[in-house]
């Protein structure tokens, strides 16, 4: 099969591979890849941010595709089911996050395109566990984001509580989605981009965002949350200063540069600080349930699996409006 593989850690572009085609082992299946996302986590794997990847290892964790085969053991699944792969690929099921149904905390925890093969390539194989039933209303790419970008993005909207006002800080692919979320639950969105980037601030008033402007400046309201998807550390003081007492910020991506010192004045009146890690079956249902009656609509840029450095490049620089999506 062909597949866009990563041969050395940190060598910020992946190499076009011919590679055996794996194998359906028990408890596994084979899916053909009719799409994959490109996710930012990606690219901190590819620039060498994440620690001791697999190598070789093929990325990509947002994978929409086709049963094919099925390896013995498997239960609710059938050859020709369309299914999604996500982030979290594998946990163990016997230690007390798994058996609290906190599998996203699981010490044995293994991650789909950094630890296990991922869909950047022509099939993949993964844990039945971990494959989800797309619903029907999406077709293969515009469903891929919902794998990453819809359930990072969902785990952390629902850390929000009932926040009415609520920051997005960095309107890429998973904010894009959580907007549409937001705002159809009757919420006001605020969002936050990089300086200048008034492409995106268009963007987020498009999707329905009542006030979108720099991270520099301040919203017209005090907020009641704010998530940060964007990986810079200085945006969580930022965001705490213009959080209202009892407020909450949620630090929302896998990899994320230092954190700034900042006065403790920030944080009192029971203000709270919080990481997301990963994602649980249980977000994957709902959100997917979710998703099949919301109006959420991705908004993507098709590649072909050969141009994923292209693609990765244009995540980089900033270039996309929504998210990319690799098409073998």
């Amino acid at each position: 099969m062909n597949a866009m593989v990563l041969t050395r850690a940190g060598a910020r572009t992946l190499e076009a591979c011919e590679r055996e085609m794996p194998i359906a082992l028990p408890g596994k299946v084979l899916v053909k890849v009719r799409a994959c996302g490109v996710c930012r986590t990606d690219l901190h794997l590819v620039c060498g941010e994440l620690p001791h990847p697999e190598i070789p290892i093929i990325p990509g964790h947002e994978i929409v595709g086709v049963i094919e085969r099925i390896g013995d053991g498997v239960d609710g699944l059938a050859l020709g089911d369309r299914v999604g792969i996500p982030w979290l690929g594998y946990s163990c099921d016997r230690c007390d996050y798994c058996r609290t149904g906190r599998e996203n905390l699981c010490p044995k925890a293994r991650f789909t395109g950094y630890q296990l093969d991922g869909g950047y390539a022509d099939y993949a194989v993964v844990d039945a566990r971990y494959a989800f039933k797309i619903p029907q209303a999406y077709g293969d790419a515009e469903a891929a984001p919902l794998l990453s970008a819809g359930l990072i993005g969902y785990r952390s909207y629902r850390m929000a509580g009932d926040a009415r006002r609520l920051g997005l800080y960095g309107f890429g692919a998973a904010a894009h989605i959580i907007a549409q979320v937001a705002v159809g639950e009757g919420r006001q969105v605020y969002a936050f981009t990089s300086p200048n980037d008034e492409a995106a601030q268009a963007f987020a008033r498009g999707l329905g965002a009542v006030w979108a402007g720099p991270s520099t400046e301040a919203p017209p309201e005090p907020l009641d949350a704010a998530i940060i998807f964007a990986p810079i550390g200085p945006l969580v003081p930022a965001a705490l200063g213009w959080v209202k007492p009892g407020g909450v910020v949620i630090c929302a991506g896998i990899h994320m540069s230092d954190i700034p010192s900042f006065p403790y004045r920030l944080l009192w009146g029971e203000r709270t600080v919080r990481s997301v890690a990963n994602l649980t079956r249980q977000d994957a249902r709902e959100f997917l349930a979710l998703a099949e009656k919301a109006p959420i609509k991705t908004h993507i840029t098709r590649y072909d699996l050969r141009d994923a450095n292209r693609a990765l490049a244009d995540l980089r620089d900033g270039g996309l409006e929504g998210a990319a999506v690799l098409v073998p």
